[in-house]
């Protein structure tokens, strides 16, 4: 079975969804995914935040036909990719310690119930080094 390792960087919206189309893909495929969420992204990842994101990192003009587009298409929401994603293959969703403090979560109960437990930076570099597909996002 083929592992991905996801560095998942960027909170922002367009971002996060991007994230969640390609976990969804690799759960269709039965991958094992690990996903490290760092800085700005754990922000998304703090328990009440998950509808609360809505800036988008690339072409911020054109956020509201973005949004109007995700709504007319019916797209899930990123939070709802990753509760898929998570139900139908092997999915572990880990916390960098360092941006979970920035963003006030020190204990995993500070955050949603995707993530799976906090960890240091050492683990995501060897988790993508062993990985057969490496993304940072």
């Amino acid at each position: 079975m083929a592992k991905l390792c996801m560095g998942l960087f960027s909170g922002s919206l367009d971002k996060l969804t991007a994230a969640g189309v390609i976990l969804s893909g690799a759960a269709a495929d039965d991958m094992d995914v690990e996903v490290f969420v760092l800085l700005q992204g754990a922000r998304a990842f703090i328990k009440g935040n998950e509808n609360k994101i809505d800036n988008l990192a690339e072409a911020s003009h054109l956020k509201e036909e973005f949004l109007s587009a995700l709504e007319t298409l019916n797209v899930s929401t990123w939070y709802e990719f990753f509760e898929m994603a998570k139900e139908l293959t092997n999915v572990k969703i880990y916390i960098c310690s360092l941006a979970g403090k920035i963003w006030g979560g020190e204990k995993l109960e500070d955050f949603n119930d995707l993530t799976d437990d906090i960890c240091g930076i050492g683990e995501y570099l060897t988790a993508a080094e062993e990985a057969d597909i490496h993304m940072f996002i």
